[in-house]
């Protein structure tokens, strides 16, 4: 965090996304403070879930200064996860957060970092059966995983207590307790 601006997030949205995970974060971000910014890979600013529920997204992907960002979120849901890894923007963004800032990755999602070589060395979860791409050892089939940096959740149900991880992570304990008051956890 630079100073005393917000953290901000980008939560990156393709054709496919899972609806939950990919909109509790925006939520979730939001009520605590922090900066989200709902990000299209496709040409437009619409996007369409895997249950085909049409969202519009805040920018285009290359709208977006990723230097202003804190993390870079991949919500699962296929084809999503399988659309933002065949986008080299995203792949590129992705390593880059991993070396120097967060990155945040739910569901089918982790197996992108996974490919590439993101996890070595590290701890990560998955939707079970995405883990094929994980270095031995790095799957511990929990349902929020956090390794340093890198935050993972295992699927839709654990869409909150991951954005909820993410924001302790980047705006602390305050923040969550403020967004959990609501909250029956």
């Amino acid at each position: 965090m630079k100073g005393t601006l917000m953290p901000s997030v980008a939560v990156l949205a393709a054709d496919g996304f899972e609806t939950i995970e990919c909109l509790t974060m925006v939520d979730v971000m939001r009520r605590g403070g922090v900066r989200a910014t709902l990000v299209s890979i496709m040409p437009t600013r619409e996007v369409v879930s895997s249950l085909q529920i049409p969202v519009t997204c805040d920018a285009l992907f290359d709208e977006i200064n990723f230097d202003e960002y804190d993390c870079v979120v991949l919500p699962g849901g296929l084809p999503g996860a399988t659309n933002l890894r065949a986008d080299q923007r995203v792949c590129d963004v992705v390593c880059e957060f991993a070396a120097t800032k967060h990155v945040a990755a739910i569901c089918a999602a982790p197996f992108i970092l996974g490919e590439l070589d993101l996890l070595e060395g590290r701890h990560a979860t998955c939707f079970p059966g995405f883990e094929k791409s994980f270095p031995e050892g790095a799957y511990t089939g929990e349902k929020v995983t956090q390794d340093g940096n890198i935050i993972t959740a295992s699927g839709m149900a654990q869409s909150l207590p991951f954005a909820l991880e993410l924001l302790r992570t980047l705006a602390g304990d305050k923040a969550v307790e403020k967004v959990a008051e609501g909250i029956q956890l």
